[in-house]
């Protein structure tokens, strides 16, 4: 298809918008419009542009409302524009997962017989990135429902048996998040989706995990051969469902229970109102940039209370380069509807997050 020119970028805007001045210079054109209701028909009209592989943007100041006209900026080629590269990183992840469930269950074995080391390790696969995939999905799919262009999921490898065996995966948008309605729900879209699976692998997580008495526990403890974790509202919820949250007994977390308690903590993380994480996309449609970069500060502060050093320096390190995502609509607001749905993020926020025991009971 051959480049657009300046007279049919201007008859396709003028289609669409009532103009009242146009103005050009080497790179942009400029156009003037006199229309209040411009969120739906500037949707409709970047997917246009973007067909042509221009890229459009509104702008309002004193002197009135602007969709300013580009070419899309040239496309780095590197490694992760490869086609091979989510399914070389989707390999690799599923084996160190493997690994990762294969010694748990051997450690696990060590104190109290859970099951099978190799068919514990495929359980805890097909949990952990059942999990981090369907979160992917979720995002997919709303992608695709407003039309935007996206990336595989890249899987990130972790390490396995001294830490995790995943940090998580992400997808790259190949098109343009055009209002603050499509970035929000595109990110509101993960989190929920991989949610639902992670309640569901902790309820049977929480019917498969043994228990044992107090004693034993404090002894291994002390020994080192089973560690404390900071377990989070719905997990908690998981074991009383199934009588295992009592003050004399000490649960023996399996794979498939740790895999649970992985897609909780990471949905924590993504729901903190952070950079361009999931939450840090959510809270800048809702307050804007300003308040945005304050949050992000505030849950760096929350990470360093829990514990998660190395997650609130990694935030601030990244932060600091690509402060987070811009839509081409920066002036309409948010819908009413998604403002209301903010207090279900917070919410699910706090029944992810990895609170100190004295907390919970």
């Amino acid at each position: 298809m051959s480049e657009p020119t300046q007279e049919e970028v201007i008859s396709t805007v003028s289609s669409i918008f009532k103009v009242n001045n146009i103005s050009s210079s080497p790179e942009t054109l400029s156009f003037q419009i006199d229309d209040d209701d411009f969120k739906s028909k500037f949707v409709y009209l970047a997917q246009r542009l973007e067909q042509r592989d221009l890229i459009c943007r509104m702008k309002k100041d004193s002197y009135g409302t602007y969709i300013l006209v580009n070419r899309f900026p040239p496309q780095k080629k590197g490694w992760l524009s490869k086609s091979w590269t989510p399914r070389v990183l989707f390999g690799i992840v599923v084996v160190l997962v493997m690994v990762d469930g294969y010694f748990r269950t051997e450690g696990a074995n060590s104190i109290v017989h859970i099951g099978d080391p190799f068919d514990m390790a495929v359980l805890y696969a097909f949990s952990l990135l059942g999990i981090l995939g369907i979160h992917e999905t979720g995002h997919l799919v709303a992608a695709k429902i407003h039309k935007i262009k996206t990336t595989w999921p890249y899987f990130i490898p972790g390490i396995p048996v001294l830490g995790i065996p995943t940090f998580g995966a992400f997808i790259q948008s190949r098109g343009l998040t055009i209002n603050r309605d499509i970035l929000f729900d595109v990110a509101i879209a993960g989190p929920i989706a991989g949610l639902v699976v992670a309640i569901v692998v902790s309820i049977f997580g929480a019917y498969t995990s043994p228990v044992i008495d107090n004693q034993t526990a404090d002894e291994l403890f002390e020994r080192s051969e089973l560690v404390k974790m900071e377990d989070n509202i719905l997990l908690t919820l998981a074991l009383i469902m199934f009588g295992k949250s009592g003050a004399d007994t000490e649960v023996i977390m399996s794979p498939i229970l740790f895999a649970a308690w992985l897609g909780f903590l990471i949905t924590f993380l993504n729901l903190l109102p952070a950079w361009q994480l999931d939450g840090g996309h959510i809270a800048r449609v809702m307050f804007g940039e300003k308040w945005h970069r304050i949050a992000t500060y505030a849950s760096m502060g929350v990470l360093v209370l829990l514990g998660y050093w190395v997650m609130a320096m990694l935030i601030l390190m990244l932060s600091s380069r690509s402060p987070g995502a811009t839509p081409l609509d920066d002036i309409s607001p948010l819908s009413k509807n998604r403002k209301r749905l903010y207090v279900v993020v917070i919410a699910l926020a706090v029944l992810c997050a990895p609170l100190p025991t004295s907390i919970l009971f």
